[in-house]
């Protein structure tokens, strides 16, 4: 199974940040408080459908074809991912 990156505290369930990473080619480690970006934030499936958009070069059109789903309906996602990452950015 592969490991997840947690976006979400398993406490209290507010936004994790990023507060170490390390090379595993030099053992280099950087620490800090670092905001994770707001599409990470998003969940994986949002996240899986912005890849796959910028892949079809944005075209809806063949984002529809695709998931086999029509225009209207993968503009309406692609609506709501929007909105989504408009709310993480207040």
């Amino acid at each position: 199974m592969e490991k997840r990156l947690p976006i979400y505290c398993p406490s209290c369930n507010s936004f994790l940040d990023v507060e170490a990473m390390s090379c595993h080619h030099c053992h280099t480690k950087v620490v800090g408080d670092y905001k994770l970006p707001p599409i990470m934030l998003l969940p994986e499936e949002d996240q899986k459908f912005m890849l796959d958009f910028v892949k079809a070069s944005g075209s809806i059109k063949l984002m529809a074809e695709q998931m086999s789903l029509s225009y209207p309906t993968v503009r309406n996602i692609l609506d709501s991912v929007i909105e989504k990452i408009k709310n993480l950015e207040n």
